[in-house]
């Protein structure tokens, strides 16, 4: 198969992390892939991988004919058999490029925490966590297009145990003595920000019983609110509990200096291939360590959770890990097992290569499907422009509304 993979952008991410190493994975089993993106920081990733990269203009609206344009020339000039958007833009502008193209198929895979309810039914979708599958099912009823899941993947020969610190360490002034607890994560509003700033604030007043540091990996439109936070943090330590080093093209070191890790999504299950214990964060005051027992519900729901005790859980769960090594390095052999078992590229890889052939065989998206789609595409696009005169918007919307009810959708 000729396969387009589009992300969403290139800015480092869990979404088009996943996409670009789930492309190198398919084409190691056989298939020609290329990327088609904005410009990034993770092009250079694309590239190192082998993979052609075709570049976008990032000034362009989305979704927007000029690139379904670009795209259909781009499908005929090279073949392509299969386009593949990653969240909601792209999904769209692969599912126009392919509706009029006998033999080409799109597919679009959602790993934000909701899926736009404009996105069209016949389209084959691909989600990060069973919970999300069973909603986008039971809010559609019996659409004709495939929910499939793929859990966020991870390179474990890549991310292992044992890769080299030393150098990071001596970059960001980071001296044997505390225990490190890492997060690697945008600085944005959406998600991230109510537990970086609880995790600040936490680890400011535990800075020295037990002795904690909190490394911060990552940039944002936060960032500013982030390090005012951390600054504050600082000053009630007398010390550096909170070191931020900005954005990492390779955070690898981050995650293997790590005592402790927290985070979510894919950057959770990454932590979880250098055998740390991992604490997930979640919205609402959410954290819950990986053990045994918390296994069935982040399998279920995601690494990722709504509502907790906040600063007290995280706290509670940071005393006792600092204060008892064993259990830290049970809590991490177990972690690296399970996503050595469960979450590795190459088995991802073989379930994305059975999604694009069964996504050629199915009917490709009807004419109604098409115009219904464009009609609740305006209607978002008008609603949004709405809410912008009456105050700020979340720029990821469909990862700010986690945790809330879904819109409902009219009749098709």
């Amino acid at each position: 198969m000729r396969i387009l993979v589009y992300p969403h952008d290139m800015a480092i991410g869990g979404s088009q992390i996943n996409a670009i190493e789930l492309a190198g994975a398919v084409r190691d089993l056989g298939h020609r892939v290329m990327v088609v993106s904005d410009p990034g920081p993770l092009v250079e990733r694309v590239l190192a991988a082998g993979i052609e990269h075709v570049p976008l203009d990032p000034g362009r609206r989305r979704p927007w004919p000029s690139t379904v344009r670009m795209l259909g020339r781009l499908v005929e000039e090279r073949g392509i058999d299969v386009v593949h958007g990653y969240e909601w833009p792209p999904g769209l502008e692969a599912f126009y490029t392919a509706r009029r193209r006998p033999g080409v198929a799109a597919v679009c895979t959602v790993m934000s925490m909701a899926v736009a309810p404009f996105l069209p039914a016949s389209l084959p979708l691909v989600v990060g966590t069973h919970q999300i599958r069973r909603d986008v099912l039971e809010r559609r009823g019996r659409r004709p297009g495939a929910v499939h899941l793929i859990e966020p993947p991870v390179d474990v020969r890549a991310n292992s145990p044992g890769h080299p610190t030393r150098a990071f360490r001596a970059r960001f002034g980071l001296h044997e003595g505390p225990l490190d607890i890492v997060v690697v994560s945008r600085l944005a509003a959406e998600l991230k920000l109510e537990g970086l700033l609880t995790a600040i604030d936490v680890v400011g007043g535990l800075a020295t019983d037990p002795p904690l540091r909190l490394v911060v990996v990552g940039d944002g439109a936060c960032r500013d609110q982030v390090e005012a936070r951390a600054a504050q943090a600082n000053a009630r330590a007398g010390r550096r509990a909170v070191v931020l080093t900005g954005q990492l093209d390779d955070p690898r070191p981050a995650y293997a200096a790590a005592s402790i890790a927290l985070g979510m999504g894919g950057s959770a299950l990454r932590s979880l291939a250098f055998a740390r214990p991992l604490v997930v964060q979640g919205e609402r005051g959410f954290f819950e360590p990986l053990t045994p027992e918390t296994e069935p519900t982040f399998l279920e729901q995601g690494w990722y959770g709504v509502g907790g005790r906040g600063a007290a859980r995280l706290e509670e769960i940071l005393r006792d890990l600092a204060r008892d090594e064993a259990r830290r390095e049970e809590l991490g052999a177990y972690g690296r097992s399970l996503v050595t078992e469960r979450f590795s590229l190459e088995r991802a890889a073989q379930v994305q290569e059975e999604i694009y052939r069964e996504a050629l065989s199915a009917a490709s998206g009807t004419a109604r499907d098409a115009a219904v789609t464009a009609v609740r595409v305006a209607g978002y696009k008008l609603a949004r422009k709405a809410r912008k005169l009456r105050g700020p918007v979340a720029r990821d919307d469909f990862n700010a509304v986690a945790g809330k009810p879904l819109p409902k959708e009219g009749p098709r």
